[in-house]
């Protein structure tokens, strides 16, 4: 029996579809958080008192004998032709049976319509007669008050939204047209898991909006590449068919086949030289210009609530939950400081952090426009007295990460990348290496432990863990700040 998670494994490739298959399954470690039962929220929403709710493993018998006497269903599982679908709630009327698909996004697009037309392919198949179609999604501009209400959480649509966020195709006719038969999927899929995993083949979806934890695997070669090898042209559509005829390094790369971006100018450039460094004096000089002692590094962690659990808060909006601070002074001197809380602890955050940045000098993160901006505008929109101040902070950023991302300075070293791990990897320093936690998310998973339970056990060390981390990042920015004055000061 298949689920659509297998479908859409099976259709972005079959080599991931039977390699998943036969690998241990992972634990669910989800992006958003989401403490509520969203499913249970929906309901309040729809208004439904009495309901039949299927449980996982229920045989499909037991949905059959539920559409005989009930008027709703909830997280009914239905099979047909092999492939098991649970739908979220179902509702008769005198014409047919509605469906409700759920979303706990804020708009449905109809770009990724899969598990609505498998869903509807299954329905079809078991001869259910279905009437209309509505998708039932987060609200958006819903701002919760004290106490959280269904009612203004969800928006009830009978259409998708386009890109811009306004209602467009309606739901019945985006399935209707690219509803398809997945009969003869299934027998492949079938015919698959018998004959084993397929070779690779690289493709868009290797790398997509993330990167398949089997890529290592299905390419096993690439981390023995050398740093200077074209493979890691950033930005570059025909790298590997470059290698494939030949053209091995960054300086080999085809002019007419590349895309003449300045990091890739900044790459081949520097493999060229032969310490394999390039910096554009220049630029860089007029940069580190720019920036004014004493300068205050500053990272932030922060959880997403796909509920919001706090007063003021929308759906998918952040709760920084943590920054840590270091601050550079012009005869060398350092301070450091960390700020951690559990719980909505926003307006203590933001008073403690006007008390650690100083108030002069220049403000500097890594990824500042996408990060530590958004997080202080936050603040600042939340709190009105405080607000000019935060904002203050924001008119003196500086974002670390310009000079690499905008081709100022390229070390072959780097491999096409240049996030501060990668960047700490290159200095003559432990940086991450020693550290319990070693991803960004890694943390946001431990600190969820001390917001979820008070009696959470390690409780001391996974908060020391959690500073350790965060202070690593902004310490790790005063590491590369140095480098960039060591390379200018020997450019001069």
């Amino acid at each position: 029996m298949y689920h659509i998670s297998d479908c859409k494994k099976y259709s972005r490739c079959q080599r991931l579809f039977v390699l998943e298959t036969e690998s241990e399954k992972q634990e669910y470690r989800p992006y958003v958080r989401l403490d509520e039962e969203v499913t249970l929220l929906a309901k309040e929403k729809l208004g439904i008192r009495d309901c039949f709710k299927g449980e996982r493993g229920d045989p499909f018998e037991r949905t059959l004998q539920a559409l005989e006497t009930e008027e709703w269903l909830m997280k009914a599982r239905f099979e047909y032709k092999g492939l098991r679908v649970k739908i979220p709630f179902l509702h008769r009327t005198p014409e047919g049976w509605e469906v409700y698909f759920l979303f706990a996004g804020l708009n449905p697009r109809s770009d990724d319509m899969q598990f609505y037309c498998d869903s509807a392919w299954v329905l079809k198949g078991i001869g259910l007669n279905i009437t209309d179609w509505y998708i039932i999604h987060l609200n958006g501009s819903y701002v919760r008050e004290e106490e959280l209400d269904p009612e203004k959480l969800f928006i009830i649509s009978d259409r998708f939204y386009n890109h811009k966020g306004n209602p467009s195709v309606r739901v019945d006719e985006a399935i209707t047209s690219r509803m398809r038969d997945l009969s003869g999927d299934i027998e492949k899929m079938d015919q698959l898991l018998k004959d084993g995993a397929p070779e690779a083949v690289r493709t868009n979806a290797c790398t997509g909006r993330s990167k398949c934890r089997h890529y290592a695997e299905c390419f096993p070669g690439e981390k023995e590449e050398d740093d200077r090898s074209i493979i890691h042209l950033i930005g570059s559509q025909h790298r590997f068919e470059m290698k494939k005829h030949g053209l091995a390094r960054l300086k080999d790369a085809d002019s007419r086949l590349i895309e003449g971006t300045r990091q890739q100018y900044a790459q081949i450039k520097a493999d060229e030289n032969p310490d394999g460094l390039f910096v554009d004096r220049p630029a860089l000089h007029a940069w580190l210009e720019s920036v004014q002692f004493p300068i205050t590094f500053i990272d932030f962690e922060w959880e997403r609530f796909a509920i919001p659990p706090y007063v003021g808060m929308k759906p998918y909006d952040v709760l920084p939950f943590e920054y840590s601070i270091d601050i550079l002074h012009e005869d060398g001197t350092r301070d450091h400081k960390v700020y951690l809380s559990t719980g909505d602890d926003r307006r203590d955050m933001a008073e403690n952090l006007l008390k650690d940045i100083p108030r002069e000098g220049s403000v500097m993160a890594y990824n500042a426009e996408g990060a530590e901006k958004i997080r202080i505008r936050e603040l600042a929109d939340l709190f009105e007295d405080l607000s000019k101040p935060l904002l203050d902070i924001n008119e003196r950023m500086e974002d670390l990460q310009l000079p690499f991302e905008n081709g100022v300075i390229y070390d072959v070293r780097m491999r096409g990348q240049w996030s501060l791990k990668i960047l700490m990897s290159m200095m003559d320093d432990p940086g991450y290496h020693d550290l319990d936690i070693q991803q960004g998310m890694d943390a946001v998973f431990e600190w969820r432990h001390l917001d979820l339970s008070e009696d959470v056990e390690n409780r001391e060390q996974i908060i020391e863990n959690l500073k350790a981390y965060c202070g690593m990042d902004s310490y790790a920015m005063t590491v590369v700040f140095e480098w960039l004055k060591k390379l200018d000061g020997s450019c001069a």
